[in-house]
Formats: structure tokens, C-alpha cells, sequence
């Protein structure tokens, strides 16, 4: 990956992850983040909930630290929320929703845009 797409990547991860690292490492510890989402079918963890671990230990790194499979999960995180967000949302209860929860095991919170 060039240094120009590195940043690219850089940019857009930092505004689809509108989550700092502690807010998000809590949100993951609670039921409804490890129940919402698709699973593998193997009743184990569920993919979001297993990239927003993933999310916590990139936000936690220093750019100069992160390594090209950093840079492909921050692609895939960027293209999740922005395909979510393009999905909208529910009319009511967005606060509660699956839509709002799935969302944040990604690192974003809809509620904060």
C-alpha cells in the first residue's frame, strides 16, 4: 500500500471511528454488544464485536506503529460503516436498536454524528 492510500485509509478511519478506545472497550464488555451482530455459525463471537476488539488496538497505536493488516482492517471498518450508515437507520428508538448496535461494535455511534 503506498503512503498516499496509507493516508487515505488513515483520514477515513478517523472519521467512520467516532469512538474513543475506553468508550468502545466498554460498549464491547456489555450484552447487547456481544449479541448484536452475524456470527459464523458457530455460535462463537460475532464478527463486529470480534473487529471492534481489533478496533480498540488500532485506535491505541501510533500511525507510525501500524502495519499493513492494520491498514486492511481500517478499509474494512470504513467501508462497513459507511454501507450501514447508507442503510439508515430505524424511524424510532434508534438509541436501542440492533442498527445503533452493530454499528458500534464497528466504532461508530450514530447518536454522535
Amino acid at each position: 500500500m503506498s503512503e498516499l492510500d496509507r493516508e487515505k485509509v488513515w483520514e477515513e478511519f478517523r472519521e467512520a471511528v467516532n469512538m474513543t478506545p475506553s468508550s468502545l472497550a466498554k460498549w464491547l464488555e456489555t450484552d447487547e454488544s456481544k449479541s448484536a451482530g452475524w456470527t459464523d455459525g458457530s455460535g462463537g463471537e460475532t464478527v463486529g464485536h470480534h473487529s471492534g476488539r481489533r478496533i480498540v488496538e488500532i485506535k491505541k497505536k501510533s500511525k507510525t506503529d501500524l502495519t499493513d493488516d492494520d491498514f486492511a482492517h481500517m478499509r474494512k471498518v470504513v467501508g462497513y460503516v459507511h454501507r450501514h450508515l447508507a442503510q439508515g437507520g430505524p424511524k424510532k428508538d434508534v438509541e436501542g436498536s440492533t442498527w445503533r448496535q452493530s454499528l458500534m461494535n464497528w466504532g461508530h455511534d450514530p447518536l454522535k454524528d
